[in-house]
């Protein structure tokens, strides 16, 4: 992996690193649950970012895949989050 490549990926979780922070501490300020849930989702999804970064720098398929699944779960988590906080109503 070329050097640039690399410094490009670890500003990028740095990045993704501080997203993560200022997410955490939304949660922990936000006055309603919807906007709770839905900083959670960005949190969640920053984590997965963050995988699919570090598999990259280390080259491995299986992080990547990981972070694949990771993903598709956290679709389903946005979806029941998002039933909860509307208590079903559609």
């Amino acid at each position: 992996m070329t050097t640039a490549l690399t410094v490009a990926i670890w500003v990028a979780v740095g990045l993704v690193g501080v997203t993560v922070l200022a997410g955490l501490v939304r949660i922990a300020t936000a006055r309603d649950d919807a906007s709770r849930a839905i900083v959670g989702d960005l949190v969640f999804f920053s984590g997965v970012a963050l995988l699919v970064l570090m598999g990259i720098l280390k080259e491995s398929a299986a992080v990547v895949d990981a972070a694949m699944l990771a993903a598709m779960l956290g679709v389903l988590a946005t979806v029941a989050l998002a039933r909860i906080v509307t208590r079903g109503r559609r």
